[in-house]
């Protein structure tokens, strides 16, 4: 039953102007993706209107377009110009950059976008025959749960601590600190705000993840524009290897499996399932001192599960009406104006119009993979370009990315503030990856674990006597002590290497 509904989808979406509109959506957001501070949300947002007097096929397909597309075009400007173009690539530059210096551009760009395809079309297919089953267990995710997630995601910060877990916990802590600006999420009281209106929402995520990444690496390159080797000539490459996809392929799967699930989670988006796949990679390798140096599979696990995420969105906001993130919170919105509502009757009474959207998404998917394929030739050259020229291009694209999302100029110095600290973390080898995990997953933790208490009237025990609350912390700490443990061994063997005693004590 559910084949014969799927190949109906297909049979619809194939039609000539679904066909091009869902192309012409992968295309654009693929573009959208790849410049900094445009978002997959942005992007489905800002062409809503023009699917008002269109077929709902052929509107949400555009719309579903745009969604992969920039999911995925987010990594082209994370690996070529440490830049992620959007949250979800945020985890892909801590190797695909790295890879970009060693003159493996190619190399960084195929494994990205193959994982990418691999990632989004599993997802998709998941989203198809196991909607209901996952939206049961998302259905149970209550304060407590949150709370679990978020502590699961905030033990990765160990894993991309590079070499000293001591600066790695500091810039945690410090991500915290920031995290708590803002209005209290209980109360509503100002904190830290100095009463300034611009921060009562918190420090934008945008401009920060803009500065610390964009313009930190803006202002190091300012600093060697004439004294810096060139870098090494980039070999081209469409496809991965047979070696990285045997090196990559059970990451791969992982990863998909964690996006997939995260993104089931309402609220959960696709820059935590990248942590979160990201951190896992690293704990299962043989080889962990190679993340964060050009690890392959540090670009195959967060791009295969930001991707998988897009799918695993899509499960609540159609099972239950409940977005999985801010994309599919604007694509309710879309449904709704359609004249759709999202939820157990949909399955019900527009059973043609589901299986077009999953059908839809896995079309999607196979479009990013050829435009993503085939535009990689053009790609690379963006590092042929002479460094004063390509630094200038850098920052005018981060100054006008902080100012597009709320057209304030309160974010672009933000922006700056942010790439000063990021700048001087850097020179003085402090990890940045760990101000951003507490930036996405502070908030979270935060108000999910005083929502809890309140429920519980102030007894910590609700964390441990609800199973999946439970189980996620307790995995959360196990996490810990192992990746604590290898990191221990890492620093050791690095400092019997170098000479010098381990940086952690």
């Amino acid at each position: 039953m559910e084949l014969e509904l799927l190949v109906k989808g297909f049979a619809t979406i194939m039609q000539p102007a679904t066909f091009g509109l869902i192309l012409l959506g992968t295309v654009s957001g693929m573009l959208i993706g790849a410049l900094p501070g445009l978002t997959a949300t942005m992007g489905v947002a800002l062409l809503i209107p023009f699917t008002f007097g269109l077929p709902i096929e052929q509107g949400i397909g555009m719309l579903l377009g745009i969604f992969c597309g920039a999911i995925c075009g987010g990594t082209i400007s994370a690996i070529l110009i440490r830049t992620p173009g959007t949250p979800a690539a945020a985890a892909t530059v801590l190797d695909g950059y790295p890879l970009n210096q060693q003159g493996q551009a190619g190399r960084a760009l195929a494994m990205a976008i193959f994982a990418s395809f691999a990632g989004g079309f599993s997802g998709a297919i998941i989203m198809t025959f196991a909607s209901p089953q996952i939206s049961k267990i998302a259905l149970q995710f209550s304060a407590p749960e949150y709370f679990g997630l978020a502590v699961f995601g905030l033990s990765i910060i160990i894993s991309v601590s590079g070499n000293s877990i001591i600066k790695g916990l500091i810039a945690g802590f410090f991500g915290m600190l920031i995290a708590t600006i803002g209005l209290d999420p209980t109360s509503g009281f100002p904190r830290f705000t100095f009463g300034i209106i611009d921060l009562f929402e918190g420090p934008a995520f945008i401009p920060t993840l803009i500065g610390l990444f964009a313009l930190s690496e803006v202002f190091k390159g300012v600093e060697v524009l004439y004294t810096q080797e060139k870098v090494k000539a980039v070999k081209q490459q469409l496809i991965p290897s047979l070696a990285d996809i045997k090196r990559a392929w059970r990451t791969i799967i992982k990863s998909t499996f964690i996006g997939t699930f995260v993104g089931a989670v309402p609220g959960a988006g696709s820059d935590i399932a990248a942590f979160v796949a990201y951190g896992e990679a690293k704990r299962a390798s043989k080889t962990p001192e190679n993340f964060g140096r050009g690890e392959i599979n540090g670009v195959a696990a967060p791009e295969s599960a930001n991707n998988a995420c897009t799918g695993g969105a899509m499960i609540p906001m159609l099972s239950l009406g409940v977005p999985g993130d801010a994309v599919t919170a604007v694509l309710l919105g879309a449904l709704v104006i359609q004249g759709l509502q999202p939820g157990p009757l949909l399955f019900k009474d527009h059973i043609d119009v589901v299986y077009s959207i999953f059908a839809g998404m896995m079309m999607a998917n196979i479009f990013m993979f050829l435009v993503g394929t085939l535009g990689i030739r053009f790609f690379v050259r963006i590092i042929s370009v002479d460094r004063s020229i390509l630094i200038p291009v850098i920052f005018l694209l981060s100054i006008v990315g902080a100012y597009s999302m709320r057209n304030s100029l309160f974010d672009v110095g933000l922006a700056v503030v942010f790439g000063i600290i990021g700048y001087f973390m850097q020179r003085y080898d402090f990890p940045v990856s760990p101000i951003l995990l507490s930036l996405i997953l502070g908030p979270l933790a935060e108000s999910s674990l005083r929502r809890a208490l309140i429920v519980s009237h102030g007894d910590f025990s609700i964390l441990f006597t609800r199973p999946i609350s439970a189980t996620l912390i307790v995995i959360a700490v196990l996490s810990i002590i192992t990746s604590a443990i290898r990191q221990v061994k890492l620093e050791k063997k690095l400092a019997a290497q170098n000479g010098s005693p381990p940086s952690s004590g």
